[in-house]
Formats: C-alpha cells, structure tokens, sequence
C-alpha cells in the first residue's frame, strides 16, 4: 500500500514513472469493453420498459389489489400481436400424429415395369409414323387363346427382331406383362398394344398393331375391348393342350363380332422335348387339334358363312415361342426353293429373264406348299405329289419334308458334340462362335431355330392376306359398332376410314397414369385425325341425341403410340391406328365416343361392350380407418374404370360392394384398390354372388293396380320366357329398336308366337338388352289405344324399374314375360302424368310377379379340369360336395390326361381351386367361367322352413335360405310384405276368393 501512495498525489494524479506504449493500449481496451458493457446493459433496460408496456395500464393510477394466478397476465393476447383483422385459431392438440412427418416425401407407385428410354428399333419412329398415314399397309389384331398357350411369349418373338437390345436368350421376356403383379403371377391382367413395322417374305414393310390380351377366363372383358379396336383375331392354341374352354370362347366371340381368325398353333417343341411323340404320331395330333377347331367354327356360324382353318390355306401358322420361331407352309417351300437348282435353269430359260423367273419361283411355292399338308405323299422316283402312298412305309409330306428336319435339328443340337454340330450347322446355312457353342441346350436351340427360320416373315403373310386393312374393314366395322345412321358426313367418314372426315374416336379402355392420379383412354380413330392441343367432345354410354347429359367437353393434352413399357408421343394420329390419349379421362367410366368440339352435324355414340360374361360375385368394402371413407370411395371410382366389368355401387343398407366375373378377378381389384387407388387398408367381407328372380308358371290370377289419384288403373299377367330367349336377347340377336315386321317375323318363326303379340311388344328390361319382355295384350275394343299410347313411356320406364330390383331380395328379375292386358287411362293429361303412372306400373308388375309361383335363380360355372387318370375320382368327390356334377369326361389325344367338364354353382365354388389342388396333390388344374342362370330349388316364399343357425339345408330349403341371407345382409325385413305391393282392393278381392 506503501508504494502504491507513492505513485499519486494528495489529488489523484499520477507522479510515478512513465508508463509503456503496451500498457497504455491495455488500459484504452479495458475502458472500451467498459463502455460497451454499459451500453448493452442501457439497451436491455430499454427493450424491458418497452416490452412491458402492453402488461400495463395506461389510464389510471397502479393498483395494489392482489391479483390471482389465474388472472395474471404474462405474455400479450395474439389479438394485440397480429391485429384484430386476424383469425386465429386454438388446437388443444396436434391435429397431425407424430408417426406422421410435416413434411411428407414424394410417393412414388411403383407397380409397372417401364423402358427408361425409348429403346432403339429396326424402324425409325419417322417411318412408322408415315405408315399410320397409309391404311392399306396396317393391320389391326389381337392375340386371344387359353391361358400359358404363349400368347405374350408369341409376341416376344417380333419384340426381339424389331428392337435391338441384349436379350437374354435364357429368360422369357413377357415385354407386355407390364404390371408387376402380372410378373409375379405369370399371367397376363391387362390388355396392351404394341406397335411394330414387319416386312413380309417379299421385304414389303407393314405396320402390324399387335393387342395382347390376358389368357385366363376371369379376364374376358379386356378380351372384349381388345376385339373392338381390332379387324382381325390371332387364336393362339398349345399343340399339346389342344382346344380348350378360353379357345372355344374366343372363337365364339370373334364369330359374332365378325372377325376373321388366324390360327396358330404353339408350343411345337412340347410335341418333340415332353411328348416324345414320333413325326407321324406329331402329325395326327396336329390335324386332330385343327379339326377341332373347324368343328366348333362350323357349330359357331350357327348355318352363315364362315372360312375353314388349315395349313394349306395359310391361314395356321406353326411356332414355338419358347425356341423363338414361326414358319408357315410356305416358309418351308421357300427353304427347299433356296437349296434346289435355280428354276431358269432347269426350264432353259435365259438368264435375262428376271421376270418370268419371279413368277417361277412364287408359282413353285405356292404348289409346294399346297402338297405339304394332308393326305399327300411325295414320289422319289417321279418326283411328283400324289394322295396315295408310293409305299406302305412312306410317310405323309408334311412329316418327311416338315417334321422330320425340325425333329433332326432339335436331336443334332441337343445331343452332338461341337465338333459333329458344326458341319451340320455350316451345311444349314448357320455360324456360330466358339462361345456360343458353350451354351446350354435350350438358348443354343433357340438361337439355333431363331437363325435358321430367320425373321417371321410367314405369320406375316398370314396376316396380310387374310386380315383386311382398316380402310377395307371400315364399313363393316361401322355397321356393326356404329348407332347413328348410315348417310351423313359422320357415316360417310367412318365408311371409308377417311383422315380428313370429321372427328370420331372409340375410347375402349383406360390405363392407369405413372402416378395412379388418373387415366389415360385408349382407342381407335375411326374417322378424322385427333391432334393434340384440339378441343373434342365426350360422349358418354347414355347419351342420346335428345338427352346431351352426358357430354362433355374436354381439351386433348397428349397423344401417345403406347408400345407396351414405353410411350411415343406424337402431334397427331389419322384414322385407322390405334391412339393413348391425355387430359380426357375425367368424364369417360368405361367406354366412349369422341368427337371435334364443332361437330358438322348431330353426332352418334358407339355401342357399348357387348361382353361373353357376367360379375356375379360381390364382396362387401369397408375402410379400417372410418375417416378413410373418402379415400376409399375415390379409389373405387377409380377401380370402375379402370376394369370393363368391375361393378362397384352403394346398397341400401349403406355397405359398398364390387361385382366381378371370378375370385382371381377381384383379387387382383382389391389390390389395386389397397396399392394403387386409395393406398389404405380396407376390410373385406365373406365373398357372395349375385342373384336374380324369375316365375315359375303363369299368374293365378289377373293383377291390378290403381294410381294415387285413382283416375288411372293398369291390370296385368306375367309368366316365363320361351327357352333360350333371354339369351337371344342378351347376345343382340334380337332388338328392341326393330321395326314391328322384323319383330314379328322374329318371334313368329323362332318361338311360335302369334302374330298380335309379336307385333305388340313394348320393350326389354330393365335395359335395352335385358332379359324380360313387356307386351301391350290389349285389345282396341277394351282399351283407347290413343291413351294408352300417351302413357306407354311411363309404364315402360315403371316396367324396367321393377325388372331392375324385384320383389324378393331386390334382385334383378329374368326370363319373364309381363302381358299388360287391360288399362284405364284419365282423358285428362296433367291426371296421367309420370309421377302417378311409373310407381303404379312398378307396382302393378310386382304384384303379378308374385302371384306367379316366383323363384329365385343362382349363377352357374362351367368348370374345365385337366387331370391325370388317377386323380378323376378325387375331382369327382370334390365337385359332389359343392353341388356340382361332370357333363363330359374326354380324354386328351397323344396326352395322358384328361378332360372333365362340369357344372358347380357360384355359390358352393368358393374355395373350389384351392380343394381341388389339395385332394389331386396338385395334379389337377381347373378354370370356371359364368355360363348360365339355374333356378334354385325351393319356395322361397315358404314360411314354414325353419332355418337352423350353422347346419346344412336341405335341397328344398335353399331357396328360402338365399332369400332370407340376402334380404338380412340387406337391411330388409325377413319376409316379403305383400300389402306393399298389392292395393287395398286387390287384397279384399284375394281374401274374398279364398273365403268359402
């Protein structure tokens, strides 16, 4: 302290020795942090008055009242913060759980197969697209068959040769099973085009748009949309397997679309590699096969003309998918023709004569190829063909000159080493290098065959000559497809397939967008040219010309070639291809027409789908999450579309149900809708099947109905169909929209009816095509006719409603016939108007219904199992248990198998496959499609059979048990009130009959 008190005065200033620069710069340091400190601390003192200045009252001396917690207040109101002209609102809790993140990533479906890039092709996209604009070098088909008869391996082959990719020779490609499912599965779901430029054996090139449609049964529908858009049919048929119940169906369908078939016949390695059959026995096989198919094409033509299928026609094709070849009869004489002496020499021709040589050459194939089939035999010694043997030994020349080469091809390359191949191979024509010879057998066999057939140039030809192009099927096509009439610029456009017609598109299917977001419509350009960027019009299922609800207009957003698993967009497509449109799906559900916004004259829809099958089973949707209603309602929209016969709709009792054709179908509908289209768990009921009502005698008495106003009165009778009518009507053989003379000559001369009721028939319900029958039995004497004439709209609108939901388990009602055989009509309009006579015919329908012994009919599937011979008897037991039967036990020529046929209610097949599988160890394969309604035995009006919780009805109580289940599932009363559809004098009229 001493020596500090020497270094100061007595006032403070210092007198001790001078201080160092570096301690004078440590002393200005610390007053500037000192001066900064304090600043700061002035300027938190600042923020605080200012900050607690809302909190205080500034009107008014402070208060020292005690102030409660609860009425404190610490923080300011979110009114004095963001103003009073903001709308806050309080969560007490997160409205978004935590499992859930802010900010959600991009979901991306992964559920197709799709090319990252165009591949590159034997064609240039500028030279298909100058093909689109000639119609006489394109061909529209569609590649039908049973299901695993190769139809998507067949069309393998041409993808292979047209784009230049390394395909792996050990790995079946399947290029249009785009979906991933279809991958899994092994069998095709969907539908799809692919567009592809072929030459033929003369090197001309055509545009082949090919249409590979799904094999199994369930999917017949996109079989259906695929023949629209199509001018011929490719039936793919396994040379082993034969015929079978998908064939027979294709083949029935394409009878009565009109379409001309190619057949070819598959799997041609299965005959040499499984069956091990001889060259001769191969050949009996193979002709029993296409006589079978000349059988059920005769039987299909039903007395019309239709076209023989055989090999020396050109019109079967043999192939083997899995080997990558496809030859023709022709194909072969060509062969022959390379490795012969040259015509002009041995004619003596000069060798300047380059024409009569061509002509030599096609005269020579073309005999050579009549003589390789059928009873023909080849003569050595005179070098001619006969039809009788030169020998008891000699063989047919379809089996010396065709299979007796391709059996020493596949018996050389599958069992002789490099060294004793190679010549053989050099002698043919074919090179191989060194590594390829280190293959396994059966990509060196499918490379061998690939190079030794060369290109399919055969099933080309096939096409070419006997599939007409759209230009030449455009007349056809229009009167078969076409509502509207046949003069107009419309009718005019689409008869002669004309690219600067007006506008008119067939949208038969829609694909599903990348993201599942939506659609994109597929369809034919029948007339014009659809370009992108136009403005068009949708024309929907149920537009009319005087009823234009259903139309829309729409701007077309892309256009797109769509080319299995990639998409070529283009500016415009003319009339006759095949087009992928954008921006239009919006108002389409299944099917639609689409024409120029500005349409030159009123405009006509296409027919819809007239389909070979029926969704007859329905199951029950709930999401497991009730607030994903919504969603879930969304994604069955989208399930509507997206499957031609997919039916989803609301009961009454507030459940929500799909109809489909068959288990695997609404499996596959189910996973789209959980994967794809609501992307949400649902539950799923007990699957059920769809019922219809029908009567089983005449009614008992005469049922009449009157109006609310009681000025109206409608009487009628009902009783069963003829046999087969009902189907005639369903299959279109017959319309409503006929002339009364085409009607009644109809009826008269296939069902014996008379000539007043054939010519007095009103209308089918409840559509257009429906199975029932509505007469007007009136006579002129009775009935004003005029009236009766003012008011047929109403009944007929009355009729169709109650043939829609009948009066047992609001089930629609088939194969009846209502007679209307007495009316009184007000002479005053307004006492005649709808709303009094539509219920009242409704009513009137009913009630004559059930005072005709009704009865409630049950869907019906035909089964077809291939079976071994030891495993019939387990089929059989199988079946009995479920109600079924077998109609038909055929034995597979060249085959060990068998054939069975069957019969198995809807109801009772549930499980079916997955037994059948089980009790045959697997031996057994079956497929069941819809084939016809049967009544199920029983009253089910009876009240005096006694359900039984969980045990077996009789026979006789089926009928009572559906009704009583399907009414309960419902939400309807267990028994059908009568006094609903009978009026009060009827009743008291029924009731004094049966009083003695």
């Amino acid at each position: 302290m001493e020596e500090a008190s020497e270094l100061y005065d007595e006032f403070g200033n210092y007198i001790g020795p001078d201080v160092s620069e570096e301690e004078d710069e440590e002393d200005e340091e610390a007053a500037e942090r000192e001066k900064e400190r304090r600043a700061r601390e002035q300027a938190d003192a600042a923020e605080a008055a200012a900050g607690a200045n809302p909190m205080e009252e500034d009107e008014g001396p402070k208060s020292n009242a005690i102030v409660l917690h609860q009425d404190k207040k610490f923080f300011p109101s979110a009114e004095e913060i963001y103003g009073p002209d903001a709308e806050v609102l309080v969560e007490e809790e997160d409205a978004q759980p935590l499992s859930k993140p802010i900010i959600e990533p991009v979901k991306i479906f992964k559920f197709q197969t799709e090319e990252k890039a165009q591949p590159p092709t034997s064609f240039s996209l500028e030279y298909m697209c100058s093909l689109m604009d000639a119609p006489h070098l394109i061909r529209n088909i569609v590649l039908a068959g049973q299901l695993h008869h190769g139809k998507t391996s067949f069309l393998d082959i041409f993808v292979q040769q047209t784009h230049q990719k390394n395909w792996a020779l050990t790995k079946n490609t399947r290029y249009t099973d785009t979906r991933i499912d279809e991958q899994e599965m092994g069998l095709s779901i969907k539908s799809l085009p692919m567009s592809l430029v072929l030459p033929n054996s003369a090197g001309k090139n055509y545009l082949i748009n090919f249409i590979d449609s799904p094999g199994h049964v369930n999917f017949s529908d996109e079989v259906t949309a695929s023949f629209r858009v199509s001018d011929g049919v490719v039936v793919i048929v396994d040379a082993v397997e034969g015929v079978m119940v998908q064939t027979e169906r294709v083949m029935k369908h394409a009878v009565q679309e009109r379409l001309p078939m190619i057949i070819v016949i598959n799997k041609m390695d299965r005959l040499i590699l499984e069956l091990k059959l001889p060259p001769a026995d191969a050949y009996h096989k193979l002709r029993h096969t296409i006589e079978e198919l000349n059988a059920l094409l005769e039987t299909c033509a039903h007395g019309t003309e239709h076209r023989r299928v055989s090999p020396e026609l050109g019109n079967v094709v043999f192939a083997s998918s899995l080997y990558g070849f496809c030859f023709s009869l022709e194909n072969f004489a060509q062969l022959y023709l390379a490795h012969r002496a040259p015509v002009k020499e041995q004619k003596g021709l000069s060798l300047n004569q380059e024409a009569p040589d061509a002509i030599e050459k096609l005269e020579f194939v073309s005999k050579f190829a009549r003589n390789l089939w059928g009873d023909r035999y080849f003569n050595p010694e005179t070098r001619t063909f006969s039809s009788k043997a030169p020998n008891p030994r000699a063989n047919r020349s379809f089996v010396e000159f065709v299979l007796e080469p391709l059996y020493k091809i596949f018996s050389h390359v599958a069992g002789e080493e490099r060294e004793v191949l190679e010549p053989v191979l050099t002698e043919l024509g074919i090179s191989l290098r060194a590594h390829e010879y280190q293959m396994d057998t059966q990509p060196l066999l499918k490379l061998v065959l690939s190079r030794f057939f060369g290109r399919c140039t055969g099933f080309v030809d096939a096409v070419v000559r006997h599939f007409p192009s759209p230009a030449d099927a455009a007349r056809a096509k229009t009167e078969q497809c076409y509502t509207g009439p046949a003069y107009g610029d419309y009718a005019k456009g689409l008869a002669s397939c004309d690219p600067a017609g007006p506008l008119m598109v067939n949208i038969v299917k829609l694909y599903t967008k990348h993201d599942c977001s939506g659609f994109d419509a597929f369809g034919r350009v029948m007339s014009g040219t659809v370009r992108v960027g136009e403005r068009v019009r949708v024309l929907g299922e149920s537009y009319t010309p005087t009823d234009e609800e259903e139309m829309s207009e729409e701007e077309i957003s892309k256009v797109w070639i769509l080319q299995g698993r990639y998409r070529v967009e283009v500016d415009h497509i003319p009339a006759g291809n095949w087009v992928l449109l954008g921006g239009v799906d919006n108002p389409i559900m299944k099917t639609a027409t689409i024409v120029s916004a500005k349409p030159p004259e009123q405009p006509y829809i296409f027919r819809q789908l007239c389909f070979n099958t029926a969704s007859v089973v329905k199951v029950a949707v709930e999401p497991l999450n009730p607030s994903e209603l919504p969603k879930m309602l969304d994604g069955l929209r989208k399930i509507n579309k997206s499957y031609p016969l997919a039916v989803t709709k609301k009961e009454e009792s507030g459940e929500h149900t799909i109809l489909g054709t068959g288990e695997l179908y609404l499996d596959c509908v189910l996973r789209d809708l959980r994967k794809l289209y609501s992307d949400i768990e649902v539950k799923v009921a007990d699957p059920v099947v769809a019922f219809c009502e029908t009567v089983a005698e005449t009614s008992s008495l005469k049922c009449f109905a009157h109006t609310a106003n009681k000025k109206n009165k409608l009487t009628m009778i009902c009783e069963p169909l003829e046999k087969g009518l009902a189907e005639d009507i369903e299959n279109k053989v017959v319309s409503a929209t006929w002339d009364n003379k085409r009607m009644s000559e109809f009826f008269q001369m296939n069902y014996g009816w008379d000539l007043l009721a054939a010519r007095s028939v009103w209308a089918f319900g409840p559509d257009a095509q429906g199975p029932n029958v509505l007469i007007d039995d009136t006579l002129p004497t009775e009935v004003d006719k005029r009236l009766l004439g003012a008011v047929r709209k109403f009944v007929v609108q009355g009729f169709n409603w109650g043939t829609r939901e009948g009066p047992l388990c609001e089930e629609p009602i088939r194969n009846v016939k209502f007679k209307l055989i007495d009316a009184v009509i007000a002479e005053d309009e307004i006492q005649r108007s709808g709303v009094q006579l539509i219920p009242t015919a409704r009513r009137v329908c009913y009630s004559a219904f059930l005072m005709a012994a009704p009865r409630l009919m049950e869907p019906v599937f035909f089964v077809e199992v291939q079976t071994p011979a030891d495993c019939i008897t387990a089929v059989m037991a199988v079946l009995s248990k479920r109600r079924g039967y077998v109609i038909a036990e055929v034995p597979k020529p060249g085959t060990p198998l068998y054939t069975l046929r069957a019969e198995i209610p809807v109801v009772d097949s549930f499980g079916f496959e997955t037994d059948l599988r089980m009790h045959s160890q697997g031996q057994a394969f079956c497929l069941s499609v819809f084939d016809h309604w049967a009544v199920v035995p029983g009253d089910p009006l009876d009240k005096s059979i006694v359900l039984r919780p969980l045990a077996v009805s009789q026979p006789f109580e089926l009928a009572r048990e559906f009704m009583v289940k399907t009414r309960r599932r419902k939400g309807l009363s267990e028994d059908v009130t009568i006094s609903k559809f009978f009026d009060e004098e009827l009743m008291t009229f029924m009731e004094s009959a049966v009083t003695p």
